[in-house]
């Protein structure tokens, strides 16, 4: 459930609704008039089944629409078998129709359907008074004519599926006015030899006509007192008989009827088959829904001739635009150019009265440079006397000495030494080591 508060997208709402009538409604047989039909390019049958009161969008996509043995027109009566579901991308509540045949055809639909009605108010239908299929038959009876192609059909399943299961046949006709009575006689025959475990009727399909003695109630008395489970298997997949409704278990087909009485030894490879076959319709459904989309979608597809006739005019028009556009763009420039041309010859300068300016000028500058310039001469030639004087070397070449420690420390007071320490001399032309011998304060002191 969902909580009612829960805010869910309209795609979630969509799906949900697609599962819970898929869930709730499974295939059932659906009656009424054929409109709205559509061929789709994809191969897909789109039409609507309505009745006097009510009408229903169906869809039966291509792989089912092929098996139709006539043309579908508008207005046909029909009774589809179908699986009620929602169109997604759209919301649309449809039918996905599985299986089409036509509907009331005359005396044999009228007497079948008093037969059907009248049987099942007896309780010859009701699933409780079946009988229970044997799992692991060894030995399965079949009723059919000896040269029927479905025989031939069911014998090669079993062979396939079970070799090593017997099959006995009881031979009868299954068409003409006799097969009615000669079936009943072939289903209580295998019951009073009782050899088997199970019975098969098989009949390949064909008209109502053809498989009329299915619908006698002498073979559906004949069934019912059968103590041998019975799997019906006449006709093909659109095929109902009257057999089918009474009988244990109703198959689609003759080879089909030989699948389920053979299920059970066949389990292990029928599981990997069965989920073999439910991707493979799940890709198929898939790919259906999607060409059902890609159909919808090109409903509203504009032809490409169309298209570029449209992309042409608008070309056009827009090639028309810029060219208008184009030439006020350029009219504008040209009359701005012509603007800025006449203000530049106003403003051009008058330089034929400032040449001789300039040069007196340019005289007075060259001789300010080179004034400026004897200066700067004088004052540097200044700075270099004066460095000469303040050089130590010139005052070594004038006698004096510099005295330095021990310790390399420039001495320039007598009372720092001592009698008989030792200092250097540094003299204009090398230098000296000497050892105070005296030194007084007021006196020079004496070195050796």
């Amino acid at each position: 459930m969902i909580d009612p508060a829960t805010v869910i997208s309209i795609s979630e709402l969509n799906r949900l609704a697609r599962q819970s009538l898929e869930r709730e409604f499974p295939l059932l047989w659906v009656a009424g008039e054929i409109s709205n039909l559509t061929r789709a390019a994809s191969g897909h049958v789109y039409f609507s089944l309505k009745d006097e009161a009510a009408q229903a969008r169906c869809v039966m996509f291509r792989s089912r629409a092929q098996s139709i043995p006539w043309r579908l027109e508008n207005g046909q009566q029909v009774e589809a078998r179908a699986l009620a579901s929602l169109y997604e991308p759209r919301g649309d509540f449809q039918l996905n129709v599985e299986v089409l045949r036509r509907a009331g055809q005359g005396r044999l639909f009228e007497a079948f359907a008093r037969l059907k009605a009248r049987l099942e108010a007896e309780g010859l239908f009701a699933t409780e008074r079946k009988r229970t299929l044997a799992i692991y038959p060894r030995r399965i009876g079949i009723i059919s004519s000896p040269q029927a192609a479905a025989l031939r059909d069911v014998l090669a399943a079993i062979r396939r599926r079970a070799p090593h299961v017997t099959s006995i046949l009881y031979p009868t006709l299954v068409q003409g006015d006799s097969a009615a009575d000669n079936v009943a006689r072939a289903i209580e025959m295998a019951n009073r030899r009782d050899e088997c475990d199970l019975l098969l009727i098989v009949r390949g399909g064909g008209s109502i006509e053809d498989l009329w003695a299915f619908n006698e109630e002498v073979v559906a008395r004949a069934i019912v007192a059968s103590t041998l489970p019975i799997i019906s298997g006449v006709g093909h997949e659109t095929d109902t008989t009257i057999t089918d409704y009474v009988a244990d278990m109703r198959a689609a087909t003759p080879t089909a009827a030989a699948e389920i009485a053979t299920q059970g030894w066949h389990e292990g490879i029928g599981k990997i088959a069965a989920i073999g076959t439910a991707l493979d319709r799940a890709v198929r459904y898939r790919i259906a829904r999607q060409q059902q989309g890609l159909d919808q979608f090109s409903l509203r597809l504009i032809h490409p001739a169309t298209r570029l006739a449209r992309a042409r005019d608008r070309l056009a028009l827009l090639g028309s635009q810029l060219d208008v556009s184009l030439n006020q763009q350029l009219r504008h420039h040209r009359e701005r150019l012509t603007i800025a041309a006449l203000d530049l010859t106003r403003a051009a300068p008058r330089t034929e009265r400032r040449r001789g300016r300039i040069g007196i000028l340019a005289h007075r500058l060259r001789a300010a440079i080179r004034g400026q310039q004897q200066l700067r001469i004088n004052a540097l030639d200044n700075s270099a006397a004066a460095l000469d004087h303040l050089n130590p070397e010139a005052a070594l070449a004038r006698g004096f000495s510099i005295v330095r420690d021990a310790s390399g420390h420039l001495v320039t007071d007598a009372a720092s030494l001592q009698a008989g320490q030792t200092v250097s001399l540094y003299l204009a032309h090398g230098g000296a080591e000497a050892r105070i011998l005296t030194c007084s304060a007021k006196h020079q002191p004496i070195a050796t």
